[in-house]
């Protein structure tokens, strides 16, 4: 188990002991999940260095993965009956789930109203996004760390780079705009973050910039060696002006800036050296079925398992509730004795 990045699982119940009376997801310091994460596959059309290994995730046999109609029961649950605003499907990469249409058209009959938006690499996205924004797709974020070419071949070890670009034009041209561009910060790719900014505001993006986490295969990752968002923006300060402008949503885990006065900004995800817990709203769920409080717990509760036992949608909810209790304060990347989770990103769903 552990060599496929699985910790042991929590099969039994969390404890409620001392959890107010809410249907909300609260947990122990206040803060209520309104934000779920869906991951729909551990496949990715691309292996890039902080977050797959090069050979790929061990698969998921198909009778352990949930199914489109669990994942939509579930869904629908977190909204109606846990205060979930806004789902993002993820996986790997969600474009590698057949049913991936399925599941939003479902999400959507049910509820009407739900924001619904999916993280991609972009790879393939040109083919099938007009397919999605007509099952209720309403937003869409793409990695993309760099717009060179040989850059981007040795990150994600795939020379994908032009069907990437396809796919982002395609998104916006589908009405998906503006499309939001993820870029993890590595040294191989920061003396080109001020092209991908410049790319991103030609093209019509918001471009965000995220501090890599302890979360790749390789487990080559060391805060020596990581990028730092004071770094990033002097960089970007070399051939822009930038003019800090906060957080739009107390809960959004990016800081933004205007640049060259606006109204054009980027953003930067400082999950290590500007961290974000207090403020953090995300519940997530694992393509297996497992709860997971936060990227860096090892902590899950399987409800894969409880749907297949019969489980009443009170039953599941009172699980769901019971593992947000159970949320870590903070991740502790600062703390001495700091251990990275045996899931890596790719396994756990971004």
């Amino acid at each position: 188990m552990v060599e496929m990045g699985i910790p042991a699982v929590r099969s039994g119940r969390p404890s409620l002991d001392g959890r107010p009376e809410t249907p909300l997801l609260v947990d122990r310091f206040g803060r209520v999940a309104r934000d779920l994460r869906v991951s729909i596959t551990e496949k990715c059309s691309l292996r890039c260095t902080y977050c797959m290994p090069e050979e790929g995730l061990p698969p998921i046999p198909k009778d352990e993965l949930l199914t489109a109609g669990e994942i939509v029961r579930l869904v629908t649950l977190a909204v109606r009956e846990l205060g979930v605003r806004e789902v993002r499907f993820t996986g790997g990469e969600p474009l590698l789930r057949r049913e991936l249409e399925q599941i939003v058209a479902g999400c959507r009959a049910r509820l009407p109203r739900l924001p619904i938006a999916m993280t991609t690499n972009g790879v393939g996205l040109e083919h099938r996004v007009r397919g999605l924004v007509a099952a209720g797709l309403t937003r869409v974020n793409v990695s993309l760390d760099t717009v060179d070419r040989h850059a981007f071949a040795r990150l994600t070890r795939r020379d994908r780079l032009p069907s990437v670009l396809a796919g982002i034009r395609a998104a916006r041209e589908a009405g998906l705009a503006p499309v939001k561009v993820n870029a993890v910060l590595m040294r191989e790719n920061l003396s080109g973050a001020p092209d991908l900014l410049r790319w991103c505001l030609d093209e019509g993006c918001e471009l965000r910039f995220i501090e890599e986490m302890p979360l790749d295969a390789d487990h080559e990752w060391a805060r020596a060696n990581m990028v730092t968002a004071a770094e990033l923006l002097d960089v970007l300060g070399s051939r822009f002006t930038l003019t800090p402008a906060g957080r739009a949503d107390p809960s959004a885990p990016a800081e933004k800036w205007l640049v060259d006065g606006g109204p054009a900004t980027v953003g930067v995800i400082a999950t290590v050296t500007r961290k974000f817990c207090e403020s953090c709203d995300r519940t997530r769920l694992t393509a297996d079925g497992m709860l997971r409080s936060c990227l860096f717990s090892d902590q899950e509760f399987d409800v894969r398992r409880a749907l297949r036992s019969g489980a009443s949608d009170d039953d599941v909810a009172e699980i769901w509730r019971g593992a947000m209790w159970q949320k870590w304060a903070g991740h502790g990347i600062d703390a001495a004795g700091f251990v990275p989770p045996e899931r890596t990103m790719g396994a756990i769903g971004g």
